[in-house]
């Protein structure tokens, strides 16, 4: 059995954009939090 790194890649991507998520929002409500200070910020780039 061959793995090789096209397709290991998707995995770890995968994995590590799942792993910051969790790193940076452990609640439901620092979820929230994040998506509104993300739309807040692209709020004011827009202006």
């Amino acid at each position: 059995m061959k793995t090789t790194i096209k397709t290991l890649l998707p995995f770890l991507i995968t994995t590590a954009a799942l792993a910051f998520l969790a790193a940076s929002c452990n609640t439901i409500r620092g979820a929230g939090r994040d998506v509104e200070q993300t739309g807040n910020s692209i709020q004011k780039a827009t202006r």
